[in-house]
């Protein structure tokens, strides 16, 4: 089997999360500048095999989606023409930074760790992942 990728994509950086090659366990993997992204999955996927892409699909409170829609769909594109035999699906990221920071403060991390921008973009990737492979 081969490893799935879960994003938070985001407007400045990008929260990325990972499978281990049985799907089992889900393991925050690293935070990157959105613009630098396609570079750090190409370095990725040249070492990992990887199958499938999760990214996590933002909805206002309301039910409609957050103005990130049109950028993650662009993002998707692309990225589908560049490896197309990675499977790409949407994962739902309602809540997923407030669960996120709920989670880091829950393991008991000092205030100023909590407060870092970066983890909460990776903790919101495991989760999203996590809700798209039915953990949570």
């Amino acid at each position: 089997m081969a490893r799935i990728l879960g994003i938070d994509y985001g407007s400045k950086r990008c929260g990325i999360a990972v499978t281990d090659p049985l799907q089992i366990i889900v393991t925050g993997l690293d935070t990157v500048e959105t613009d630098r992204l396609f570079a750090f999955l190409e370095n990725y996927i040249s070492k990992e095999s990887v199958e499938k892409m999760v990214v996590g699909l933002p909805v206002h409170k309301d039910g409609n989606f957050t103005y990130l829609k049109e950028n993650i769909e662009g993002f998707v594109k692309q990225f589908s023409i560049r490896w197309p035999l990675i499977a790409v699906d949407y994962g739902d990221e309602q809540f997923s930074s407030k669960h996120a920071r709920q989670i880091i403060f829950d393991s008991g991390v000092g205030k100023q760790k909590r407060q870092d921008k970066a983890l909460i973009d990776k903790v919101s990737a495991v989760v999203i992942l996590q809700r798209y492979l039915k953990h949570i």
